[in-house]
């Protein structure tokens, strides 16, 4: 082109001769130094624009830049869609449609309760109205993070009147470690129902589902996840609190806990591992929470208890939970290195937990952090070894409560000695939903997209 208009170009080349074999050479040529392409220069002459009888002939040098200004010009606006494309790719949710959780107490929604002795009132008051499997007085983290999701709250897999597995499954069972515990639930107090264990169930439950739902159908497809679900659902862990417990409570001492600690973190990442090789993909995995700032660690241990922080909870047990986090952090990390396609989010549940106990009263809880709302014996922690929240002593030749809860559990941040109330599940719930103290810093909607981060 000359004009940079094929008509006008036609009528310019109309009549005269064709250009000879140096001239085309030269015009191509100068195609060639002029055409580029994404990726770099690209040595292919223009695209005959010329006229010469009843033969093309080559482009002009100026018609070929006009050419090439064009398809960069393309080739901006393309790269361009695609950006806002990916950005708007970033931004959106994942849309889980199930959530699989694995845990202890902290997000046990009727696993333990289903398996041994139920949970008995006063617990579930605030939100259920009476006992819901959960050791609160109303709901847990796990359960705002369902509801965030629009997921129903998630039924215990061991909880066979009722469930609903639609949207996911809790595999969690109070009183569990990460580790296998070898004693008696009666004579330690640990669960039997260990990671390994949560990972045996999960794997039947995958197998069985899918088999019953493919090939029965019927009522089984109203209360069961769909196949395809499984690779699609958020992986939830929230365990560990117990496996230091167990160390502290038989009088070990924070290096002795420590010592085993990278051992808990091996049975860790074969049960995270375990998951993945049945098809899980995106993990969201919870530390473990300031354990000197609970009530019944410090009680149970008050020779680790005589340093206490500004916000009265012992340095000692805390640094073990500290330990135990760092380790922990390092396993995920490697995790996502040795499993790329795999989405991992490490939340910093203790840094929720720990701002919501030492700064209680700025944050409008009227009752000491520290102190049990459901227990006995009053005093600085209303927590007594033997009398529990809920427990109940024969009066006279009746039954009476004695494990009382206080009058408004919202302006407590602790239940029962060890575990939060709905308020301070509600509190940690929206310190971590949006990704703040998470790493990758993603939100909770948006955790399939960390992969390899």
């Amino acid at each position: 082109m000359v004009n940079g208009n094929y008509e006008t170009d036609l009528k310019h080349w109309k009549g005269k001769p064709s250009p000879s074999l140096s001239s085309t050479s030269q015009t191509r040529h100068q195609c060639q130094t002029t055409v580029l392409t994404w990726g770099g220069y690209n040595p292919r002459p223009c695209l005959s624009v010329t006229h010469t009888g009843k033969k093309w002939g080559m482009a002009s040098a100026h018609g070929c830049t006009t050419m090439a200004t064009t398809k960069s010009v393309l080739i901006s606006l393309v790269l361009a869609l695609l950006q806002l494309s990916a950005m708007v790719r970033s931004d959106s949710p994942c849309d889980f449609p199930a959530i699989f959780n694995f845990g202890d107490s902290n997000s046990d929604t009727g696993g333990l309760s289903a398996l041994f002795s139920a949970v008995l009132p006063p617990y579930g008051r605030t939100f259920f109205g009476m006992p819901a499997g959960r050791y609160s007085d109303g709901r847990l983290t796990i359960d705002f993070m369902a509801q965030s999701l629009g997921l129903r709250y998630l039924s215990a897999y061991l909880d066979s009147i009722g469930s609903n597995f639609t949207q996911g499954a809790n595999f969690a069972t109070a009183a569990a470690t990460i580790r296998r515990d070898n004693g008696s639930i009666f004579v330690q107090g640990y669960s039997p129902i260990s990671l390994v264990v949560q990972t045996w169930e999960f794997e039947q439950f995958i197998n069985r589902s899918k088999f019953v739902y493919s090939n029965i159908g019927g009522i089984y497809r109203e209360i069961l996840p769909k196949p395809d679900y499984f690779s699609k659902a958020l992986y939830t862990f929230d365990m560990g609190q117990n496996d230091l417990t167990v160390g502290y409570l038989t009088n070990m001492t924070t290096e002795q806990v420590e010592a085993y600690v990278p051992d808990v973190m091996e049975r860790f990442a074969e049960g995270i591992q375990s998951v993945y090789r049945l098809g899980g993909r995106y993990f969201w995995v919870h530390n473990t929470a300031p354990l000197g700032c609970l009530p019944y660690a410090v009680v149970f241990r008050p020779d680790l208890a005589e340093e206490k922080d500004g916000a009265g909870c012992s340095v000692a047990l805390n640094r073990g939970a500290q330990f135990f986090n760092a380790r922990l952090n390092e396993t995920v990390a490697r995790l996502r290195a040795a499993l790329p396609d795999a989405a991992f989010t490490y939340v910093d549940v203790y840094s929720a937990k720990y701002k919501l106990i030492s700064q209680a009263k700025k944050l409008g809880f009227g009752d000491p952090p520290l102190r049990a709302c459901c227990g006995y014996g009053g005093g600085e922690y209303n927590l007594d070894r033997d009398i529990r929240c809920g427990a109940r002593a024969e009066v006279n030749g009746t039954s009476v409560l004695v494990g009382k809860s206080c009058e408004d559990p919202s302006r407590s941040v602790n239940w029962d000695g060890i575990h939060f109330t709905e308020a301070g599940n509600k509190f940690v719930f929206d310190q971590i939903v949006d990704g703040v103290l998470s790493d990758p810093p993603v939100p909770l909607r948006r955790a399939c997209q960390g992969k390899g981060r």
